[in-house]
């Protein structure tokens, strides 16, 4: 018999990278329906693939980012439009006006750092598949006795989602 965990006919990462990408698209909602106003010190990094299937970049960024491409909204953007899919935002790079529009699906990275929030992604690609990864070198399993969820001292919130682990 083997000590690994059996194949899963369901697709838990897919399903739980989907409803982590939603919540990206439920922030940007409240700040497009709040008019495009951050509220108090917030600000977002949003980091996507340049070449992910639905992404509308203007060509001198494409050529200045040709794989990745991380975005701050913070005190100037505008046009902030989010959809079931994806957003579009208009951004100023080097003085020039640029509209970028983004599937969720190509977002790598989302960070909120005035209340030290962070969501990673694995890259889709072209075929709209999740790129093979490397395994962390965190990927042990947990001790006996570990929660799921803990709260640092430092104020970071660790939620583990562990699918291969039988009780």
């Amino acid at each position: 018999m083997s000590d690994g965990a059996p194949d899963s006919l369901i697709p838990y990462d897919e399903i739980v990278q989907e409803a982590l990408r939603a919540v990206v698209g439920r922030v940007l909602g409240q700040i497009q329906s709040g008019g495009s106003q951050l509220p108090g010190a917030h600000h977002f990094y949003i980091t996507f693939k340049t070449t992910a299937p639905g992404v509308d970049i203007p060509g001198h960024l494409r050529e200045r980012f040709p794989d990745e491409m991380t975005i701050v909204l913070q005190n100037k953007f505008w046009d902030l439009n989010v959809s079931d899919t994806g957003f579009s935002v208009g951004l100023s790079f080097n003085q020039m006006a640029s509209k970028l529009v983004v599937p969720f699906s190509a977002i790598t990275a989302f960070v909120d750092p005035a209340v030290d929030f962070g969501l990673q992604f694995q890259a889709v690609d072209a075929a709209g598949e999740a790129a093979p990864h490397e395994h962390a070198e965190n990927d042990a399993p947990e001790p006996e006795g570990a929660a799921g969820v803990s709260s640092d001292n430092d104020g970071n919130n660790v939620v583990t989602v562990d699918f291969g682990r039988k009780k």
